[in-house]
């Protein structure tokens, strides 16, 4: 608990009294120190690196950018706790099939296991030390404030994380669900332990969304994470749960960003160096442009080095939060690269369509879609599976469609499947949105 505290504190701490200059100060070094420590205990890096400099950021912006195929090929040379690519795969494969979460590799470290929306697993190392840090993290950057207390908590987890066995305490009191739980047990679980905090990924409050009104206590806050929240889940989170809505931003790579007290989505500067490209891959640092490369260094994992790593999420900053924070803040979230929509327009040329954009259009068509998925193969077309609680008219919702696109001067087609909808039981691994267009 001592700890958790203590971490607490400094996180935020971080958050609200780094100034600008402050900051960025504390970035430069931190990212020397990665630097430093990758070059000599890396292979991978040592060689990477072999004739660059690292003395200022305009040296960190030309050192290489890697990815996910990069760093799967070179694993065993990347990570500086010297794990065999081959044994950690067997092994993290080997616990999903038996559904055993818990424990640690050799009592040290979390493995993570990422199938990836191109299909290629990825393996993710976390240290133990830091798997202790996570409920401090998602608590102090969750909008969480003393003034909360007490709080009763229920994290709704794929994988437990043994971290928050150790943090009860008579006014912070946590409880655990898997993802895989029973919508209806969960409700119950929330009325029995009289949860005031709910935490869980969209895909699974989407479940347990129908049966919102049979929550019988005073939700003081909804923090979804693991996946991006649409503006259109977000709303309808706040009305049926009747809570105020504070998103987390967490990925494989790290915790990205979290909300402040205001509710803006903040990224976390002190964990993660985020760099954003426009599309002729010029830097953006001002608000409001759209950043379509999105490269990441996590500033804490030293096990598994990621500098300069390039993911394929796509955001957009926003103006400085009247929070006071000096850490930037996201306007929005658009999705990953993949999960776009593409069609033609008059001149016949391939324009976007954000998923969040596509799914307001079709959830707030009608209040009988239980669920939906979207397929794209080819530009211009799209299949869209629908889990309905009752018959809708589907001429009515295609004419929607069609008019939403036109009068964004696009043109596409859709066809409809009208079938069940079974959730996979790792729900952070559901995707509403499928593009399988090789753009």
């Amino acid at each position: 608990m001592i700890s958790f505290i203590k971490d607490f504190r400094y996180l935020k701490k971080n958050q609200y009294r780094l100034d600008k200059r402050k900051l960025e100060n504390l970035q430069l070094n931190l990212l020397k120190q990665m630097y430093d420590f990758a070059i000599s205990n890396s292979p991978f890096y040592r060689k990477l690196y072999e004739g660059k400099q690292f003395r200022d950021l305009n040296d960190f912006y030309q050192l290489p950018i890697i990815d996910k195929q990069i760093m799967m090929d070179n694993f065993s040379e990347l990570n500086t706790v010297c794990l065999d690519k081959e044994t950690l795969m067997e092994y993290a494969i080997a616990k999903e099939r038996n559904k055993d979460y818990l424990g640690y590799y050799n009592g040290k470290y979390v493995i993570g296991l990422s199938s990836g929306t191109s299909g290629n697993k990825g393996l993710y190392i976390t240290p133990k030390s830091l798997t202790k840090r996570l409920p401090a993290v998602f608590l102090a950057r969750g909008g969480v404030s003393i003034g909360d207390l007490p709080l009763r908590i229920l994290f709704c987890l794929r994988v437990f994380s043994q971290g928050f066995n150790n943090i009860n305490a008579p006014l912070l009191k946590l409880h655990y669900s898997s993802t895989m739980t029973d919508p209806k047990e969960t409700i119950d679980l929330i009325n029995r332990k009289k949860i005031n905090v709910l935490m869980a990924p969209p895909s699974f409050l989407r479940t347990i969304l129908p049966l919102s009104d049979q929550i019988k206590v005073l939700l003081k806050k909804v923090i979804p994470y693991a996946e991006v929240l649409s503006e259109t889940d977000k709303e309808q989170f706040q009305k049926a749960f009747k809570a105020p809505v504070l998103e987390i931003y967490q990925a494989s790579e790290g915790q990205i960003a979290s909300c402040c007290k205001e509710g803006k989505l903040h990224i976390n500067e002190d964990l993660v160096f985020v760099e954003l490209y426009d599309q002729n891959h010029k830097r953006i640092t001002e608000p409001g442009v759209v950043g379509y490369e999105m490269i990441v260094t996590n500033l804490v994992n030293t096990a598994q080095p990621l500098i300069r790593y390039r993911m394929n999420d796509m955001i957009v900053l926003d103006e400085p939060c009247k929070c006071g924070s000096s850490f930037r803040t996201i306007k929005k979230i658009l999705g990953r690269s993949d999960d776009m929509l593409y069609f033609w327009d008059k001149k016949g040329k391939k324009r976007i369509v954000f998923p969040d954009l596509f799914a307001r259009w079709i959830i707030t068509e009608s209040d009988d879609i239980r669920e939906f998925q979207v397929i794209q193969e080819k530009v211009g077309e799209a299949t869209v599976i629908l889990d309905l609680l009752k018959e809708i008219d589907l001429i009515k919702l295609n004419q929607r469609l069609v008019r939403e696109l036109n009068e964004l001067g696009l043109h596409g087609r859709f066809d409809f499947v009208v079938q069940p909808i079974f959730l996979p039981e790792n729900l952070n691994k559901y995707k509403r949105f499928i593009n399988k267009i090789n753009h």
